[in-house]
């Protein structure tokens, strides 16, 4: 009921309608245990896991949709800016989960995430369609990150956070490897890269259905109590049958003015700068691999080293962010954790970014640094999450969504300026990615780039192995170089290329004379001068002398900018170590113990107090709710 004495809608659990029922009430009215919780966890995993496979489609196509819509790579990285910025601010209305609850928010974002990819995408035909699309999937994706890590707060007490927070951290990790996986399975056999987002949004609507059936929200008299322990259940549901409609709206009631403290920015801000590593791991390691680092060859990294390289990386962050989760709770402290992942991610980066100057360092050495530094970044990040929405509960309990979006939002503006100023310090990213159809394959383009047809078999093999310009400088430079002084011989040789068959077959007179009209005295000479040359190095390649004689300029522009990459990307780790070394004074900020035996102190504290409240109010007492729907004692800082 309303405190102006005002008539109110009846709550959503006694909506009558069994239709409306079925598709917007999704409520627990008792705290649930054992498997159910662990089900209800796992369903917010899986929803962040899929939403993010939906949101990562474009990175494993990114070359594919520069190409088709003809897109310089800095209108690309423009599109993903706003999609981050418009996906910040959406996490703020997204605030209104705490009254509104979690479960719509997810259930239904995941329908429309779903099919703005499973159809929009694909029937996007100009950059500036593709680019509202994206921005539409941004807008979504902003809110259910909110949303996804509120309910997984209110399924998981306090001494059990880390935990969840790791395996709902998880869902990011894992929406990046799926991503790869998938496209490295299927994109061979549907070709066109669309593919891609009918198959993301074909599981986003699966899970779409799967959530409407299965998830559930807590009650507002539930989620709005503190939970430390599981042990608290009973106390929980107790208090609750006491807890009336102005109990509830006095909890939420200004909810900005009880979250939006300097310590809570202060966190926020703090593991925003320190993630931005990760957040260029997720975009652009593969562009940074692919034009740093060769083989034991000499080569430059093929797109399916690379990919083996994020694969360490990804998989390393995901085995992390669950085993520190569970240390984290085992422990019962944070911070010591946080400190010990921030110090080694520092460290690790260090290492890493010394090997841009070094193209050969080894495969594997990459690959192992990596995974180091996966680990620390998720040794700080999964305790942190679980310290945050500590923090905000020691405020409120029933405005966990509230301190989620001020995080969401501060965390995806952060991430939207990082990448504004990526390309100003890393000038070579848009240098390479915009000539990266010239180093896509050594063959003729053709209107639709996924068909392209080469006439050598030679060439054709290489396209379906993948092999780039780079690789092909490598292993021909004598070609390359001859292809970039005789341009012009080459393209009279092509449009005479009977004459010049004739007179290389049987040099007799006739053919001579022939050649020499057809030619030009100068292309002739050439021609006598090179002969050869021509039949021993250039014949076997002729379409690719070709293809690089036409493309001259981009193939200057690539090189400088493969040359110039390294150094700057050095620049930039030295930015992301910054952030780190900036995350760490914030660790103080967030609540916690440091001490994993005054933390069991403060745990076996908290259960006599629940125990002794429990038996009052199982007595009658008349002791319970005093106005707050906060309740119970929360762990010490």
């Amino acid at each position: 009921m309303r405190t102006d004495g005002k008539a109110t809608s009846p709550p959503r659990t006694q909506v009558k309608n069994p239709l409306v029922r079925f598709l917007f009430v999704h409520e627990l009215e008792d705290y649930p245990t054992g498997g159910a919780r662990t089900g209800y966890l796992a369903l917010a995993v899986l929803a962040t896991i899929v939403l993010y496979y939906t949101y990562y489609t474009q990175t494993g196509v990114t070359p594919n949709i520069l190409r088709y819509y003809q897109m310089p790579f800095a209108d690309y990285v423009w599109i993903v800016i706003v999609s981050n910025l418009i996906g910040a601010f959406a996490s703020l209305p997204a605030s209104r989960t705490d009254r509104l609850g979690r479960a719509n928010v997810i259930i239904y974002g995941l329908l429309v995430v779903g099919l703005l990819v499973w159809l929009g995408v694909p029937a996007s035909h100009t950059t500036l369609e593709f680019g509202i699309v994206v921005s539409a999937i941004g807008l979504v994706e902003g809110a259910i990150l909110v949303a996804t890590p509120a309910m997984v707060r209110d399924y998981s007490p306090q001494l059990g956070r880390a935990s969840a927070m790791g395996f709902w951290t998880v869902g990011p990790v894992a929406g990046s490897l799926v991503t790869s996986i998938v496209a490295n399975h299927t994109l061979s056999h549907f070709v066109d890269w669309q593919s891609q987002f009918v198959i993301s949004g074909l599981a986003a609507v699966g899970t779409f259905v799967v959530c409407l059936i299965f998830m559930k929200d807590l009650s507002p008299r539930i989620r709005d109590q503190l939970i430390v322990t599981a042990h608290d259940r009973a106390l929980v549901e107790a208090r609750a049958h006491g807890l009336s409609a102005t109990d509830l709206a006095a909890a939420t009631a200004h909810p900005w003015r009880q979250i939006l403290k300097w310590d809570l920015v202060v966190s926020s801000l703090g593991i925003s700068v320190f993630l931005l590593v990760y957040y260029v791991a997720a975009a652009f390691f593969t562009i940074y691999y692919a034009v740093t680092f060769k083989s034991s060859t000499g080569l430059y990294l093929t797109t399916s080293q690379v990919n083996g390289l994020n694969t360490w990386f990804w998989g390393a962050d995901i085995v992390a962010l669950i085993v520190v989760g569970v240390l984290s709770d085992r422990l019962k402290v944070r911070k010591p954790l946080m400190v010990v992942g921030a110090a080694g991610g520092i460290a690790t980066l260090i290492v890493f970014l010394g090997y841009a100057t070094n193209a050969h360092t080894g495969y594997y050495t990459v690959a192992i640094t990596s995974a180091i530094l996966a680990v620390f970044l998720s040794a700080a990040y999964a305790p942190w999450m679980a310290a945050y929405t500590e923090t905000v509960e020691a405020k409120n309990p029933a405005l966990v969504g509230t301190g989620l979006a001020l995080w969401g939002w501060l965390l995806r503006l952060v991430v939207g300026i990082s990448f504004i100023f990526l390309p100003v310090v890393i000038t070579s990213v848009t240098t390479v990615v915009d000539n990266q159809p010239v180093a896509s394959a050594v063959c003729y383009p053709q209107p639709n780039p996924t068909k392209c047809v080469s006439t050598s078999v030679a060439a054709s093999r290489r396209v379906a192995n993948g092999q780039t310009i780079q690789e092909f400088i490598a292993t021909h430079p004598k070609l390359v170089a001859f292809a970039k002084e005789h341009a012009g011989f080459l393209a009279a040789l092509n449009a005479n290329a009977g004459v010049v068959a004739a007179v290389t077959a049987n040099p007799s007179l006739p053919n001579i004379v022939a050649a020499s009209k057809a030619l030009g005295s100068t292309n002739f000479a050439l021609l006598v001068r090179y002969a050869a040359y021509l039949k021993q190095e250039v014949k076997p390649h002729t379409l690719e002398l070709d293809y690089l004689a036409a493309h001259a300029t981009q193939l200057d522009q690539l090189t400088a900018g493969v040359k110039k990459s390294p150094t700057q990307w050095q620049h930039w780790f030295w930015i992301d170590l910054a952030g780190m070394v900036l995350f760490l004074p914030t660790i103080w900020v967030v609540r916690g113990r440091w001490s994993p035996r005054k933390a069991r102190q403060d745990e076996v504290e908290h259960e006599r107090a629940v125990a002794e409240e429990l038996a009052r109010l199982q007595a009658g007492s008349g002791a319970g709710p005093t106005g707050s729907a906060s309740g119970g004692v929360p762990v010490s800082s």
